[in-house]
């Protein structure tokens, strides 16, 4: 029985700039955090006391004879590649899927990691982030980018660089304990309940539209701002910043509507400096950013969306568990 555990992550500036469609032409960049929620995948071999070869545990459960009758189609196709039969894989998580964290792409890279420890030997971080890619941009033909992945696998706080030959550089970002502890006392982590598919209103139908290549420019140019305001004593210069940033990503279609930006604009009404929905959009959680001293008052006002306390993580995916026996 193997069991990794995964990081969910939260994207500050330059999404949607990882979509191949348009860093191919333009390249692109994203400064992005894991935080210490995660994704938990046991896989183990299943005993031959059954009817079934496959059994399988996440938001439905299913017990299947063969690879090709899995219905969860990223399962199905990470099994197939592997060829692994007589398997029984469960999914649990600390928060809900579709939600705007990366949760399927950090469920993608721990599911890759069990299986390639199964196989006798432990994957590099680039190749867990590089096989989920394959398997949810090109064999499953999914809508979207490819910064959850390579968050999900390498963990921690990073400026990902993405180049037009579909290579990507990590560049870590070194958080000092005072840097940490300003910036988690200054972020609100709040869940508007909408769950949503990401494919369903990413920014990747329509990368190619003028309006928007516009916006991804300034989106992508946010990052290296971002980066300058971290390393200046203007903590509040990063929260506008990402207000800007906003403004231009809920010009997108499907990412925003009434109840979201009744919620934002409560936030802000209460002290908040600027925020953003994460993930691509229609639903999820929201982080706001505020000063030290309005957090109480902005946490009073978001009610009654539920707000999540969070540190960060460091470590991206983890095998927590190993044992070669059934």
């Amino acid at each position: 029985m193997i069991i990794t555990r995964t990081p969910f992550r939260i994207s500050f500036f330059g999404g949607g700039t990882d979509i191949p469609g348009y860093f191919r032409e333009e390249g692109g960049q994203v400064l992005s955090t894991t935080i210490d929620k995660y994704c938990y995948v046991t896989a183990r071999k299943l005993p031959p006391f059954f009817s079934h070869s496959v059994r399988l545990a996440y938001s439905r459960m299913e017990t299947c004879s063969s690879l090709d009758e899995i219905q969860h189609p990223l399962i199905r196709v990470a099994l197939q590649e592997f060829k692994r039969n007589c398997i029984e894989v469960h999914y649990d998580a600390d928060l809900p899927a579709n939600s705007g964290l990366g949760s399927s792409s950090s469920f993608g890279v721990g599911l890759a990691s069990c299986l390639t420890a199964m196989d006798g030997r432990t994957a590099s971080k680039k190749e867990l982030a590089e096989r989920v890619i394959n398997w949810e941009r090109n064999v499953l033909d999914e809508a979207g980018g490819y910064q959850d992945q390579i968050a999900a696998a390498y963990g921690g706080m990073n400026h990902i660089r993405f180049f037009g030959n579909s290579e990507f550089a990590v560049h870590p970002y070194p958080l000092t304990r005072a840097l940490r502890e300003a910036m988690r006392e200054r972020m609100v982590l709040c869940y508007v309940p909408k769950q949503r598919l990401s494919a369903g209103v990413s920014v990747a139908r329509d990368v190619n539209k003028a309006v928007i290549r516009e916006n991804l420019r300034f989106i992508g140019a946010s990052v290296e701002e971002g980066l300058k305001l971290l390393h200046s004593p203007d903590l509040d210069g990063f929260g506008r910043l990402l207000h800007e940033t906003w403004l231009r990503k809920r010009a997108f279609s499907g990412v925003t509507d009434d109840d979201i930006n009744g919620a934002y604009d409560r936030g802000m009404a209460a002290g908040a400096l600027g925020g953003k929905l994460l993930g691509a959009g229609g639903g999820g959680f929201m982080l706001m950013w505020c000063r030290e001293s309005e957090r109480a008052r902005l946490v009073e006002a978001m009610a009654p969306l539920l707000v999540v306390p969070f540190d960060f993580d460091a470590d991206g995916t983890r095998i927590i568990y190993y044992s070669d026996t059934v």
